[in-house]
């Protein structure tokens, strides 16, 4: 079920603000292809395609690239809020792997904010909806807002 705030389009705008100003700044996330497909308060989905150069030792996409995909989902959606919150702890696991060619899309839903703590589940899957990761990011919000207008 959508959060409330999600619903309300003045929150979404400034979510897809945030999100704009935020994936511009992320280095990372361009370098390896992350696309930002949706954002509001409290979710992000975001995707990339698995490269050549993304594999590990053993052919598959390396578990570093997976994680970074859903830890830039998980970023997304608890800053999607306007409020700066950064990652407290996170947690994965890899039921299956991302192969070269792979479309992979992150998904974060907000589980629990209050106050200044936020969790969030992120699933990872491939273009065919097989699961290949599941992760779970605690944050702490923190004082200041990634871009101007209404927190």
């Amino acid at each position: 079920m959508p959060h409330r705030a999600s619903q309300d389009p003045q929150r979404k705008a400034l979510a897809e603000r945030v999100g704009a100003v935020f994936s511009e700044r992320d280095s990372a996330s361009r370098l390896l292809g992350i696309g930002l497909d949706e954002i509001r308060p409290g979710y992000a989905r975001l995707s990339m395609t698995v490269r050549d150069d993304m594999l590990n030792g053993v052919g598959i996409c390396h578990g570093g690239i997976t994680y970074t995909l859903a830890d830039t989902a998980f970023a997304h959606a608890c800053n999607a809020y306007n409020r700066v919150a950064v990652a407290l702890s996170c947690t994965i696991t890899y039921p299956a792997a991302g192969r070269q060619g792979d479309h992979l899309t992150a998904e974060c839903r907000e589980v629990h904010r209050k106050g200044r703590n936020g969790t969030y589940d992120c699933t990872v899957t491939t273009q065919n909806g097989e699961v290949i990761a599941l992760f779970r990011g605690q944050c702490r919000i923190l004082e200041g807002h990634i871009v101007e207008g209404n927190p």
